[in-house]
């Protein structure tokens, strides 16, 4: 049976398959974002356009020393030294980083595959300048990273959580002063890296109840 046409020959009509709302709903999702694409890239050129001479050296060094989670990593290591606790901490901390390592450069990148700014047009002062990676934009492999061991080791850890939110907060942030990541990717990171710890630490919670129980003598006669 065929679909009912009108006078034209077409489909359209009262019995015909109602196709606006869908369609419409997928206008306004590309107008609002592109609509956040605009202020994305309105944000990353502020950042550029600002003049501050005293901080580019500082966040050029601190973007190269979270290169593969060089910090986190070096952390967990004088962590690992401490007690059991802080042990601990660091061992979760690893294990997400590698989770959001994992997801932000396996998963992420290859799925959105977005460019990378074009750093030269924006006019990013040399004086900032990292290598640009070749890999997709978003998200924020080393902002994942970072907010990922943060929120890890911050939750077994209290008193590590504000001095690491706010190192992650800095590797961020010099990740868009820098001029390799729009201030987007940065926050799709840090989303991430939150997603990540806490798989990271269920896992941890779950370990010990994953192990063999406890041998229980016999209860006397």
């Amino acid at each position: 049976m065929t679909e009912p046409t009108n006078a034209d020959g077409d489909t359209r009509g009262p019995l015909a398959p109602d196709r606006g709302p869908p369609r419409a709903r997928r206008r306004t999702f590309a107008a609002v974002l592109g609509d956040l694409r605009a202020v994305d890239g309105a944000l990353y050129g502020a950042v550029a356009a600002t003049s501050t001479p005293t901080l580019d050296r500082a966040l050029r060094r601190l973007s190269h020393a979270a290169d593969h989670a060089k910090v986190s990593l070096g952390i967990a290591g004088a962590l690992a030294l401490g007690g059991a606790r802080p042990r601990r901490a660091a061992l979760v901390g690893v294990g997400a980083v590698a989770v959001a390592s994992v997801s932000a450069n396996l998963l992420g990148k290859r799925l959105v595959r977005r460019a990378r700014p074009d750093r030269e047009a924006a006019r990013v002062t040399v004086d900032r300048h990292v290598p640009m990676p070749a890999s997709a934009s978003f998200p924020s492999g080393h902002t994942a990273s970072a907010v990922a061991f943060a929120t890890a080791v911050g939750v077994i850890l209290p008193v590590a959580a504000v001095p690491l939110g706010a190192l992650a907060g800095a590797v961020g942030y010099s990740r868009v002063h820098t001029g390799v990541h729009y201030p987007g990717d940065v926050a799709a990171g840090a989303v991430l890296g939150i997603a990540s710890a806490a798989v990271a630490l269920a896992v941890a919670a779950a370990a010990p109840a994953a192990g063999p129980r406890p041998v229980r003598p016999p209860a006397a006669a």
